[in-house]
């Protein structure tokens, strides 16, 4: 008998994999950086001075000669037909970017995690063990624990920031979710059925005999209002997470869609 299953194996082989190929090959870089995303480069100040009509002093005397002792902020008019150039966005410009390391590595671990899942799913319709875990399905639960980690982070961040309205949008969702989620707990199954309390009886059943004997049978009523309470809890905080970064994202969408008017294909 092997002293490691072919889950374990594979499960290690898929950890040592990322965490080597993460600087030479990875998914998450690949998605910004293949040609697809464009920056625009930001305009010289002769540029400027071209298109504004001015003429930039280029040493000290030139500026002495001018009225001009000291450097001053350039300034243009608003109107100036000005025309950025573009640059496909390499791995340099990501790194600079906010949580791309965060990104890169949540990605790739999904990319990995999917990919054992997949196997173990395989390996269990081929070979049918009995006495084993799926462990693929252990990868997706960390996967989503994974995301809601980082969900969080960035909430954390629209919280420090002192300008904009993140912290009042994700406060106003936290509590609307909440209200929605006890709304949903509140109405009898009869009209909107979870299968919570069937589920919670069959938990207590369970359970009764067990606690019976030790005298916390009252402790029951109480568990399953934790766990409602949690419930709850749980749905206000993602609808906080999750709110925000998906207003952000449809509005990149329809940014992207107008921008793509006059291309059917790319719009697909």
């Amino acid at each position: 008998q092997a002293v490691m299953g072919v889950q374990v194996v594979v499960t290690l082989l898929a950890a040592s994999l990322m965490h080597k190929m993460a600087p030479h090959c990875s998914f998450a870089r690949w998605l910004l950086c293949n040609g697809s995303l464009y920056r625009y480069k930001h305009p010289t100040d002769e540029e400027l001075c071209a298109l504004a009509g001015k003429q930039r002093p280029k040493g000290k005397r030139d500026r002495r000669t001018n009225g001009m002792t000291e450097d001053k902020p350039l300034s243009v008019p608003r109107d100036i037909d000005l025309r950025l150039d573009t640059s496909p966005i390499t791995a340099v410009d990501a790194l600079v970017l906010r949580y791309f390391l965060e990104y890169q590595w949540f990605v790739d671990f999904a990319v990995y995690a999917s990919a054992v899942y997949v196997f173990s799913e395989g390996y269990f319709c081929l070979v049918s063990p009995s006495r084993e875990t799926n462990l693929g399905v252990l990868w997706c639960l960390l996967t989503v624990l994974f995301s809601v980690k980082v969900f969080f982070t960035v909430m954390r961040h629209y919280f420090r920031s002192e300008e904009g309205g993140e912290r009042s949008v994700c406060l106003s969702f936290a509590f609307l979710f909440l209200l929605l989620a006890m709304l949903a707990l509140v109405v009898r199954e009869e009209y909107l059925e979870f299968g919570l309390e069937a589920g919670l009886a069959a938990v207590a059943h369970n359970l009764e005999p067990i606690l019976k004997p030790r005298g916390w049978e009252w402790t029951l009523p109480l568990a399953k209002l934790a766990f409602k309470l949690g419930l709850v809890a749980l749905c206000s905080f993602l609808g906080a997470c999750l709110t925000f970064p998906g207003l952000r994202l449809a509005q990149t969408h329809l940014d992207a869609l107008r921008m793509a008017e006059d291309k059917p294909l790319t719009q697909l």
